[in-house]
């Protein structure tokens, strides 16, 4: 109990009741109190922010050229696409890390839908996080035909056709899943990966290694950091038990390349 609550609940003892004013200032002390604990309630719903930078210790493999068709290679005509197992940016950044809690309070998706696209040949965002029953949205923003298959394993798999320009397809996944691969049969060089969990408790790393987890109520958590290319399954993922008071939380994490 705060010192405002004791000082209400003091008030009730000590005030003097006399005759008529007694029921009067009963009422008034009844009203101070039930106030001063929904003020207690409201202060132990507390939330913060958790920063943080994912770096990468090592040397890792040269990314490879992807092996373009001619339709597609006439979408870049000056610099080739490249393999992006491993994007590093600023001072060792690596950027595509999906990092997430685990034991958050699953909450309804958000009503905002995640978007997928393919351009270039290549679908975009490469790592995206999302909603147990978010919207997704799959776009082809190219001039080519492109085919859509996710191949979960723990939620529904779907295999569809999408033309140049053609109408965004909509989907959803009804589980946590980390993370579910996306593929095109017509250009087997093209994937993505999407991290499904039950909370907005996520975030994906930008280009130079940093992530930014919003709001998340007080609480023990384990703070998982997974690497497609590092990590492989989500049972390898780095992981922090971290705690969340009222203020923000800082956790860094390193992926190690092994040596060649």
């Amino acid at each position: 109990m705060n010192d405002l609550a004791a000082s209400c609940v003091t008030l009730i003892v000590r005030w003097p009741v006399i005759g008529w004013s007694k029921n009067f200032i009963m009422k008034r002390s009844f009203k101070a109190v039930v106030g001063a604990l929904l003020v207690v309630g409201m202060g132990s719903a507390q939330a913060a922010d958790i920063l943080g930078k994912v770096s990468l210790k090592g040397t890792p493999p040269a990314e490879k050229d992807l092996p373009l068709d001619p339709a597609c290679g006439k979408l870049w005509p000056n610099q080739k696409p490249k393999t992006r197992f491993y994007a590093v940016g600023a001072d060792n950044g690596l950027a595509d890390v999906f990092v997430y809690l685990k034991q958050a309070p699953a909450q309804a998706p958000s009503t905002k839908p995640a978007m997928l696209d393919q351009k270039g040949c290549e679908y975009s965002p490469y790592i995206l996080g999302l909603q147990a029953g978010q919207k997704l949205l799959i776009r082809n923003s190219d001039p080519v035909l492109h085919n859509v298959h996710a191949t979960p394993k723990l939620n529904k798999e779907f295999n569809l056709a999408q033309m140049a320009g053609g109408k965004d397809i909509e989907r959803s996944f009804d589980q946590s899943e980390v993370m579910v691969r996306f593929k095109c049969d017509v250009h087997p060089w093209m994937f993505a990966y999407v991290g499904v969990v039950s909370h907005p408790y996520f975030a994906v790393t930008d280009k130079d290694g940093n992530f930014k987890i919003e709001g998340v109520p007080a609480g023990k958590y384990s703070l998982v950091s997974f690497h497609r290319k590092t990590h492989v399954t989500d049972d390898k993922a780095a992981v922090q038990e971290i705690e969340v008071k009222d203020a923000s939380v800082t956790a860094n994490f390193t992926v190690e390349v092994a040596a060649p």
